[in-house]
């Protein structure tokens, strides 16, 4: 006699969403049932490997606008009634698992990768210039290993210029597919590495890869107040493609050494300016270093200790040449050792302090000190 088969359940139930759910919600709720019930993850269970098809029904059903019309009003009569899992359901769906099982394509559905035409790599340069470069640009000689196209070939790898053949391995699809229990995957056939086609007699020269490395100088403009960390981007100096693809891109980045009176920021320069004492109270013109030359500052009467005074337009060239920024300095006031003070010196000051009425610490006499030191 044979066994009634046990009622299917609704779709909606198998995925946990409600009957007004949207394409993402379903597709997201499909996503977690396949996490949790893939084969790989439940080897050997038939329970977990018949609710990964039943999730796949469902959602084989629920994100067809048309099919799931019909199911919202007849049900799984509307939709074939025996339902059953169908491997197509995977065709469009590799960022669902694909992606996460590794796998290159599923059920074949994926794109193929062919004898196209493949872009160089994108190269990288550090380049260290000096403050002064940065500042008012450079004219930089870089020497620059890549891959170019071999020219005993003329880029196809084979001997003389021949052509490659279609491989055997994979008929010229680039791709070899096997089975996994109930799927069939496919992956980059290890003959060919996925290119679908092979070097039968290899360029002696490239050993049939088409090309060979070799070291160019380029010349590179960095421009006036370009700042550390900045890239130059060189359209086309990077590594050729293969198969008449298009070269990468050269991208230049720029590490600035430091100077050893200046400091940047921006388009300013910055730079300690010590001073006297007297210098400080009285005012005086002193001389100042910037990064265009010798200048000078009027500092002004009673200028205080870390105060900062700009010399306009003495900085760094602004990109795009509009205008210079300035030159900051921040005094320090000088304070010298005793022993560097002359008698005169060391006398104007005792006087000084006497008039502002501050005690100072009296100098011994030789005299003085031979009583101290004998009681």
């Amino acid at each position: 006699m044979a066994r009634a088969r046990a009622a299917r359940r609704d779709y909606y139930e198998v995925l946990g969403v409600a009957r007004q759910a949207g394409a993402a919600e379903i597709k997201a709720a499909y996503r977690r049932a396949a996490i949790q019930y893939h084969p790989d993850r439940n080897p050997g269970d038939p329970a977990a490997e018949e609710s990964f098809k039943e999730a796949a029904e469902a959602y084989a059903v629920l994100s067809d606008p048309a099919q799931r019309a019909r199911y919202d009003r007849f049900g799984h009569e509307g939709v074939g009634g025996a339902g059953g899992f169908d491997p197509s359901t995977f065709a469009d769906f590799t960022d669902i698992l694909g992606d996460l099982f590794g796998f290159g394509d599923l059920f074949g559905g994926g794109r193929r990768r062919g004898p196209g035409p493949v872009p160089g790599a994108d190269l990288r340069y550090d380049l260290e210039v000096t403050f002064e470069q940065a500042a008012f640009g450079y004219e930089a000689t870089l020497e620059i290993p890549r891959l170019e196209g071999c020219e005993a070939c003329g880029g196809t790898g084979g001997r003389d210029g021949a052509a490659p053949v279609p491989c055997q391995a994979c008929g010229g699809r680039g791709q070899v597919r096997f089975t996994q229990g109930f799927f069939t995957l496919a992956r980059p056939c290890p003959r060919c590495g996925g290119d679908g086609s092979v070097v039968e007699q290899p360029c002696a020269q490239c050993r049939g890869k088409g090309q060979v490395e070799r070291r160019r100088k380029i010349q590179v403009r960095v421009p006036a107040g370009v700042e550390g960390g900045a890239r130059l981007r060189l359209t086309g100096e990077g590594e050729h493609g293969r198969r008449g693809g298009p070269a990468g891109d050269l991208y230049v980045v720029l590490h600035v050494a430091p100077h050893a009176a200046f400091e940047r920021s921006g388009a300013d320069v910055h730079a300690p300016l010590e001073v006297s004492y007297a210098q400080a109270v009285l005012g005086a013109t002193v001389a100042v270093e910037t990064l265009h030359g010798p200048g000078s500052l009027d500092l002004p009467a009673g200028t205080q200790h870390g105060e900062e005074f700009r010399l306009r337009g003495q900085g760094v060239p602004r990109l795009g040449g509009k205008g210079r920024g300035d030159h900051v300095v921040r005094v320090s006031i000088h304070v010298p050792e005793l022993r560097d003070l002359s008698a005169e010196e060391v006398d104007l000051l005792r006087r000084l302090a006497e008039v502002e009425g501050k005690t100072v610490r009296e100098e011994k006499s030789v005299l003085d000190k031979v009583k101290d030191l004998f009681g």
